[in-house]
């Protein structure tokens, strides 16, 4: 497995660097593998976004840069950052997740939020920075929590209202300003479900680049109410045996992950992992 390993860099790319050339929301995925050297990529292909540093892959530098598909050297094919996350399991998720939230950051903030002024490239760190202001842009970082409910033997899924996929996953939502992350958890569960939960306990997190979320991954327990589901958010929902469970979201995202480690530990398989 390619070793990779995020960071940040103001230098230019090199011809045999290596880039991850978007276009919208897609990847324009090369035959073999994910990224295209530099050299291949003429700089009059880019937009307004790239290349941008953001890390090696197996210690050969690689930027992400927004690019037209019909100009590229040779073919490529369009693949969503959903499509890659959830349905391809050699995806590099994480260099592709680290990729597209720096694109997201580097579009929004080409312009001061303060005073409006285009923001240049901070010399020392990732940041866009705006000289009449003295104040630098960071990337953005929204904490979200998502937890898996246990009662008894049962574990709670459920399924989306704002999606088209039919299968089923676990509550999730925002943190509010002001709000513990454990607290988080309680009201999105009250919220969406009408339960209480209590037993609260962290378990693992992952980046979620949707655009810019960080996933805070939970267990709890169910501690009393009837469902009562949020309808805008939540399609159905129900408790389910580990071996009687509808289709849920592969191992490589963590709803995929926290389900399976709820698996292992209704089973009595030792503890969460």
């Amino acid at each position: 497995m390619a070793l990779w390993t995020p960071g940040w860099s103001p230098k230019g790319p090199d011809d045999d660097d290596l880039v991850l050339a978007i276009d919208g929301d897609a990847v324009l995925k090369p035959d073999v593998g994910w990224l295209k050297p530099w050299r291949m990529i003429a700089p009059d292909t880019c937009g307004d976004i790239g290349p941008v540093y953001v890390g090696q892959m197996d210690g050969k530098a690689v930027y992400v840069a927004e690019a037209d598909a019909s100009r590229l050297a040779g073919s490529t094919e369009p693949v969503t950052l959903r499509e890659a996350l959830l349905m391809m399991e050699d995806a590099p998720t994480e260099m592709l997740g680290t990729a597209f939230q720096v694109h997201q950051w580097w579009r929004d903030h080409r312009f001061c939020g303060r005073c409006g002024e285009l923001t240049g490239l901070h010399p020392l760190e990732r940041a866009k920075w705006c000289k009449p202001c003295g104040i630098p842009w960071y990337p953005r970082l929204a904490p979200c929590v998502i937890v898996v409910i246990r009662r008894g033997e049962r574990m709670l899924l459920a399924r989306s209202s704002r999606t088209k996929r039919h299968y089923f996953s676990l509550i999730a939502g925002f943190v509010e300003p002001g709000e513990t992350i454990e607290a988080a958890v309680a009201r999105e569960v009250k919220e969406e479900t009408g339960l209480e939960v209590s037993g609260v306990r962290y378990h693992s997190s992952q980046p979620w680049p949707f655009p810019h979320q960080l996933m805070l991954g939970f267990f709890a327990d169910y501690a009393g109410g009837e469902l009562v589901l949020q309808e805008d958010e939540i399609a159905e929902a129900d408790w389910f045996l580990p071996g009687d469970m509808p289709p849920v979201p592969p191992v490589t995202t963590i709803s995929g992950g926290l389900i399976q480690a709820m698996v292992r530990e209704i089973k009595g398989q030792g503890a969460p992992s």
